[in-house]
């Protein structure tokens, strides 16, 4: 039985070095092949409420010139009935509100080009935002496109956007996936609203990164000063309220399935995230370097385990 274990463990470690073997060369994700098959269309997820003069305003901004473009598209709704059904646990039904707006254009991207959004009349979800969510509920190379026919929160879109890349690529995300995505979406535009410039979604990015480092939240003895002491290092202060629900969320994604391609994506978008928000390359390169030593330690062990 000891020894099963300990093969179990042995084969644990050598999946996550072979991981971080290939996690950073040049500051690019190395993830595995994701080239679409021959036979797959791109979507357009519409939001089912829309009327005839917002769709034509929708269209434009997802960047067609007409509807007579979309042909070559796959055409999905949300409805609103969708909508709160993912978002209920989140926001009020206020909020939520009683008609489906938000609109997505999903395209799948190029290998290793990772997840690129672009928004239009949405004023609360930040396309970083956007961005750390889909790689959360697994997204991968995906060029999104986010609309709504006037100034919009964008939530919803979220919705949109998983429902149309499960259609597209036909990979199921699992509820708790989503769910975790859509979490976290709320949880860091909470933060927006009392956090300068892009402080919220640098602080999650940095959470993320750690957490994949730690091994999960299961690993660390205090989650709460884990939590505080990323947030210094950001620059941010906390407040008990704020730190609950990120530890709420960091429980949740720690216990998801992710596969070795959603970390790799993962640990990519925190890299260009963080040069975005005006990190120098060297301490963006660094942190990714922390994440790579990580594994590099862990096949020392496995090495010596061999000697």
């Amino acid at each position: 039985m000891i020894r099963w274990k300990r093969m179990k463990q042995i084969r644990a470690y050598i999946l996550l070095a072979a991981m971080g073997a290939g996690l950073c060369v040049g500051g690019q994700s190395a993830s595995a092949d994701s080239t679409p098959k021959p036979d797959v269309k791109p979507y357009v997820s519409l939001g089912a409420d829309l009327k005839a003069s917002e769709k034509r305003t929708v269209v434009k901004l997802l960047g067609f010139s007409n509807e007579q473009e979309m042909n070559d598209y796959e055409i999905l709704k949300v409805t609103n009935q969708e909508e709160h059904k993912y978002l209920g646990d989140y926001l009020s039904k206020d909020v939520i509100g009683t008609r489906a707006l938000s609109s997505v254009r999903l395209d799948k991207g190029e290998k290793d080009s990772g997840i690129s959004v672009i928004t239009s009349n949405i004023n609360y979800c930040t396309e970083g935002m956007y961005i750390n969510a889909l790689s959360t509920a697994g997204v991968t190379d995906a060029v999104v496109r986010v609309a709504g026919p006037f100034e919009l929160s964008g939530t919803a879109a979220l919705v949109g956007a998983m429902k149309a890349y499960e259609a597209m690529t036909g990979e199921d995300l699992s509820e708790s996936e989503q769910d975790a995505a859509i979490n976290e979406l709320v949880v860091t535009g909470k933060l927006n609203e009392t956090l300068e410039g892009n402080k919220a979604e640098e602080l999650m990015a940095h959470l993320k990164e750690e957490l994949i480092e730690q091994g999960g939240l299961d690993k660390i003895s205090d989650p709460d000063q884990f939590i505080d002491d990323c947030a210094k290092e950001v620059g941010v202060t906390l407040t008990d309220e704020q730190r609950e629900e990120i530890r709420a969320l960091l429980d949740k994604i720690s216990g998801l399935n992710l596969s070795l391609d959603q970390i790799k994506q993962q640990a990519d978008t925190v890299y260009q995230k963080l040069q975005d928000m005006g990190m120098d390359a060297d301490k963006a390169s660094g942190i990714l370097a922390k994440i790579s030593d990580f594994f590099s330690n862990l096949w020392k062990k496995i090495s010596s385990w061999f000697s």
